[in-house]
């Protein structure tokens, strides 16, 4: 997980760090007020590889700066600091003209509504990254068919012609899953491919997912909220908080033995499909967010403080990352 310079590691990320200026309101902009409102810490020194083949989840609750991560990494936007290498090549402050890197890195959307053209057939669609790439008309069209075929679109015939608007919640998802994979790529970024579908059609997109990697050895960074779909999909977990990784591991040992505070919330928050547990108080080790001055934009020291029940006043400090067993890591003075 924080291993460097394996060869093993299809991704490296080490000390990867993202801030965006806090911006004035319209009523402080007529007023010309110059009052700095500071930044936003959106990704903080984040550090963690992934091996090739593997699953690695990144959890944490919205704003975390997940989103952001994946941003990071795909090149959408660029880092202020830290390094990113890549199949063994720095790809930091990569130029747009190299293709390499997209044909290698893609990306499944969390809506299958608005992340395909409804102007666009599914033909069209999935082959759309072959046509970017310089692939010839023909050579586009078989290999848009077979990945119709490979994520179970059938008859392929029938729904290659179709436009989105004709296609159900799970459908869309799998013609994105198809766009994403028709260039063979060696990581496929997944932003919650599965939140915004039923939770009959959940485990059919993950099962699909799986054995599109086992296939074809590609490795996931899959982001997520949801620990439980997490616990099926993935290999390694990173826990998220404030852009900062707070606990990370292999999942099992993540999920039964969370080390970290947050991690705990989280782990308690799931909801046990029990129909007599409705009777019962469930408690949230967490407590109520304190005041604390400029909260969110200049924090000091554990990004949880203001909501752990454990705070002490070394906590004001910030953490070191520290392996506890095998390769379970946290950053929280407890340990």
């Amino acid at each position: 997980m924080l291993d460097a310079g394996s060869t093993d590691n299809l991704l490296e990320v080490k000390g990867l760090t993202k801030y965006f200026k806090v911006k004035r309101s319209l009523y402080e902009l007529l007023r010309g007020s110059d009052d700095n409102r500071g930044i936003v810490k959106a990704v903080d020194g984040v550090s963690f590889s992934i091996e090739r083949g593997k699953t690695l989840v990144l959890a944490g609750e919205s704003g975390s700066g997940k989103s952001t991560i994946a941003r990071l990494i795909l090149k959408a936007i660029e880092p202020d600091r830290g390094t990113i290498i890549f199949d063994g090549k720095d790809v930091t402050r990569l130029s747009r003209s190299e293709k390499w890197f997209r044909r290698s890195a893609q990306m499944i959307h969390q809506d299958p509504y608005s992340s395909l053209n409804p102007r666009m057939k599914i033909l069209s669609i999935v082959s759309e990254p072959l046509e970017i790439h310089g692939f010839a008309k023909k050579e586009r069209e078989e290999l848009a068919f077979k990945a119709l075929q490979e994520v179970r679109l059938e008859p392929v015939e029938d729904i290659a012609y179709r436009y989105p608007h004709m296609l159900s919640g799970g459908q869309r998802q799998r013609v994105a899953i198809a766009r994403a994979l028709v260039l063979k790529p060696k990581l496929v970024v997944a932003d919650e491919p599965v939140s915004m579908l039923d939770m009959s059609v959940r485990a059919e997109i993950l099962e699909l997912m799986n054995s599109i990697k086992a296939k074809y050895n590609i490795t996931y960074m899959y982001i997520t909220h949801d620990l439980s779909t997490s616990r099926y999909f993935g290999d390694d977990i990173a826990i998220l908080y404030k852009g900062k990784i707070i606990e990370m591991g292999c999942i099992d040992d993540v999920l039964n033995d969370p080390l970290h505070p947050y991690t705990q919330a989280l782990i308690d928050a799931i909801p046990e499909p029990e129909p007599s547990n409705r009777y019962k108080e469930k408690v949230v080790r967490i407590k109520m967010k304190m005041e604390m001055k400029n909260d969110g934009i200049s924090e000091q020291g554990c990004r949880f403080y203001a909501r752990c029940p454990y705070a002490m006043d070394k906590c004001m400090q910030e953490p070191s990352m520290k392996k506890t067993k095998g390769d379970h890591y946290v950053s929280c003075f407890l340990y």
